[in-house]
């Protein structure tokens, strides 16, 4: 038979080690959920941004040619700077 003493010592690290188990499964849940909270606030702010830019190119689309005084105009290498 197995020493009373050495397995006390293989009972003690199990124990130990299923509850480091619990806590490390504890905050892989917190870290799931805060990835999925980041995930929702980047889709949204993704979101926002797009419809940001579709206000803007709708606002350019409004302005026709005949309305901007030709010395005023912007130039193409203003358009690129995202």
């Amino acid at each position: 038979m197995a020493d009373p003493k050495h397995l006390d010592q293989i009972t003690e690290r199990v124990e130990r080690l299923l509850l480091r188990h619990e806590e490390l499964q504890r905050t892989n849940a917190l870290l799931v959920e805060q990835v999925h909270a980041l995930q929702a606030e980047r889709d949204s702010l993704k979101s926002r941004l797009m419809a940001a830019r579709a206000r803007i190119d709708a606002l350019l689309e409004r302005l026709a040619p005949s309305h901007i005084d030709p010395a005023h105009a912007p130039t193409d290498s203003h358009k690129d700077r995202a």
